[in-house]
């Protein structure tokens, strides 16, 4: 463990109030100590600023080689994030403990001091004011945005926290200030999605404090933010759909209501509200029986602070959140990180999920940046006596699930798909809108994915839950950049993706697949269907990553093989795979492939999985051989399935029935050849259920 620190745990839990997790008002308190003391275990005077020790030199910023102006303009920006990011947690803990000192610091003063220090020009800490950092990077670009702006937001957020033990302790020139040094961010230029909301907040707290505002400016981000909707309850945040329409929307505006739009834009204020309350009837069930959040889309670091709108939904006049259940998955989140021993790096959360993982850092990110995490700390704004604290935790809605039972949440809207499944407890993620360049590489593993499943986080091979192309006398395989939501029919799910896509030719719309999938009761069974043009090419397609870690008897994952003959004649394969995540928790994966796919193998890789240094990808594969008039199989079937075990429960035996294994009884086909063509496709199941899968109609959708 590189951060010297033990990984945190919860202290004589309370199981009376808190069931599932211990965690009460107190240990929060603890967690929120625990943070700062490995923040604060490196910095080792008043004057130090929150610049913290930095792993990855490669891709976060300050970036070495870049030139001069950039590099000081980047030097401030890293001060003033690790400042006001780290005061989201620092903020609550002086407002429920105004005189809490941690390492020998008072936190009180630290931060009264390094605040004004930010926004004072000369001091070595000088954040840079709006016109001052224009003119440091220069007027190339009228409208460069700067990094202060997102990290203004995060400063008002604490500064109204502790509002009476910092904000209300300066004089009234030094809150003239810092006002001045607000209101430059909160006016000028900003991007076009979720930082509308910084410069929003900038100004609700400006208002509330007595200074003067431009209402115009303010209603046209509010507008705008507003026609972000796309219905239940998320926003689009640029062209993607991802946590930011959770921890940066659904945060941020609560605030605002409760500063500025119930006064002064009731319209405005209903409507967000509207939206906060649809958002809170699904966003949970986006969560596992553990209350675990799935990595997915980008800036993952930030990891837990996906729970915020559970308790910021709380801030609205007619909340419709959950106490108990926003509770427990805000407090099973937070343990999901924080009792991990790779969770830290020198005292402060590693560039990555759980441990360091570079794959998938963005160059947007420094050493501090993760402290937005904090943001799921601004819980303990709700005061003890606050139904948040003091409801029972509840996971009613996983107990009243039957054996084996699949509960599903379809959002057309952001083309979200979310199934939560009884047999294991997972909570796998299927997608619909992705447009990402065909060389963003990242993006693709962020967003592109087939399938995103809680307990295990995407690996950096491409892979896993993606088809490839291998076409001839092609230098890399072709990859799936763009995926096209065509909605639900009959329990399948139908989705469209395109290899290679650039929107500005036609002529890279050629290899496509369509996908057809549905739930099974520990995974996703797929009926994916073929559209090449371009021939021969090999095509491959694999499971999740899988830890590969030792077990106690020294030996790394067992790979187990099976198959099964279907009345057709045709061969079912099956690998299982059967080991130990990071902390030792028995786990069993099997990836099942039909007609269509020919080989079934297992792909060793190391340092592409978030959980594990070695890991393991099952992987089917098949090659297209013909041009035209090719009597080979158009649909390719698969499976994945997963499972964890108890404690105490560990098995070196397939822990998977046979008809979990291989559930289709049997494949009727209407085409002719009984290659899926064309027409229906029924795939028979063991169980005595049936699914249709058709693919006619799916072009209606774009």
């Amino acid at each position: 463990m590189e951060s010297g620190i033990m990984a945190f745990r919860v202290k004589d839990p309370d199981y009376k109030i808190s069931p599932y997790t211990g965690m009460t008002r107190k240990h929060w308190l603890g967690a929120g100590r625990y943070m700062l003391e490995g923040i604060f275990g490196n910095i080792h005077s008043m004057d130090d600023p929150v610049v913290m020790p930095r792993k990855e030199t490669k891709v976060t910023y300050p970036h070495l080689h870049a030139p001069r102006e950039q590099q000081e303009a980047e030097r401030r920006a890293e001060i003033f994030e690790g400042l006001t990011r780290s005061f989201f947690i620092a903020s609550v803990m002086i407002r429920n403990e105004p005189d809490i000192e941690v390492c020998g610091i008072r936190l009180r003063d630290y931060y009264k001091n390094h605040i004004l220090r930010a926004c004072t020009k000369g001091d070595e800490v000088y954040a840079g004011d709006y016109e001052d950092m224009r003119k440091l990077i220069g007027a190339a670009d009228p409208f460069r945005c700067f990094q202060q702006t997102v990290e203004s937001s995060a400063l008002v957020i604490g500064l109204n926290a502790c509002r009476e033990q910092i904000w209300m302790r300066y004089t009234k020139e030094e809150r003239d200030r810092i006002a001045a040094f607000l209101s430059g961010f909160a006016h000028g230029n900003t991007v076009p999605q979720n930082w509308r909301l910084f410069n929003m907040l900038d100004m609700a707290f400006l208002n509330k404090e007595g200074y003067a505002i431009d209402r115009e400016i303010m209603v046209d981000h509010a507008q705008a933010i507003l026609n972000y909707t796309v219905g239940d309850g998320w926003y689009r945040d640029g062209h993607s759909f991802d946590y930011y329409s959770c921890w940066a929307f659904q945060i941020y505006i609560p605030i605002w209501n409760s500063w500025y739009g119930y006064e002064n834009e009731p319209y405005l204020a209903r409507r967000f509200e509207e939206c906060a309350n649809k958002f809170a009837e699904t966003y949970p069930d986006f969560f596992d029986r553990d209350g675990h959040t799935n990595m997915w889309g980008r800036s993952c670091i930030y990891r837990n602070a996906a729970t915020g709108p559970l308790a910021a939904n709380f801030l609205l006049k007619n909340a419709a959140a959950d106490p108990g259940r926003a509770r427990r998955i805000a407090s099973g989140s937070l343990l999901q990180f924080l009792t991990r021993d790779d969770f830290l790096y020198q005292g402060i959360p590693t560039l990555g999920f759980y441990g360091q993982f570079t794959p998938l850092v963005q160059g947007y990110s420094c050493a501090e940046s993760p402290l937005w995490m904090g943001k799921a700390f601004l819980c303990l704004e709700l005061p003890p006596e606050h139904p948040f604290w003091t409801a029972v935790e509840s996971n009613d809605e996983w107990e009243k699930m039957r054996p084996g039972e699949v509960r599903k949440t379809i959002l057309s809207g952001p083309a979200l798909c979310y199934t939560n499944h009884e047999a294991n407890g997972e909570t796998i993620l299927r997608s619909g809108k992705v447009y990402k360049s065909p060389r963003d590489i990242h993006g693709i593993w962020n967003y592109g994915k087939l399938n995103y499943n809680t307990k295990y986080p995407w690996e950096a091979l491409s892979e896993s839950q993606q088809y490839l192309l291998y076409e001839t006398g092609a230098e890399q395989p072709s990859r799936a950049n763009v995926t096209i939501w065509c909605g639900e029919r009959d329990d399948v799910l139908y989705r469209r993706q395109f290899f290679e896509a650039n929107l500005e030719t036609e002529q890279h719309w050629l290899q496509a697949v369509n996908l057809a999938d549905f739930p099974v009761e520990h995974g996703i069974l797929r009926v994916d269907k073929l559209r090449l043009i371009r021939r021969p090419v090999k095509v491959t397609l694999g499971s999740y990553g899988f830890p590969d870690n030792p077990g106690p008897d020294g030996n790394q994952t067992k790979v187990v093989r099976k198959q099964e003959v279907l009345p057709d004649g045709s061969l079912a394969q099956a690998v299982i795979l059967i080991g130990r995540d990071h902390t030792g928790l028995h786990r069993q994966m099997a990836m099942t492939c039909y007609r269509g796919w020919e080989s079934l193998d297992v792909i060793q890789s190391s340092g592409t999985n978030p959980d594990s240094e070695n890991s393991l990808v099952i992987c089917a594969s098949m090659e297209s051989r013909k041009q035209y008039g090719s009597a080979e199989p158009y649909l390719l079937i698969s499976q994945v399935i997963t499972a964890q075990l108890p404690r105490g429960q560990e098995t070196n035996a397939c822990v998977f029935a046979e008809e979990e294994l291989f559930p289709i009884r049997e494949i009727q086909y209407e085409d002719t050849p009984r290659t899926g063509a064309y027409g229906t496709t029924t795939i028979c199941l063991k169980n005595g259920r049936s699914k249709q899968i058709c693919f006619e109609g799916v072009e209606a959708a774009f």
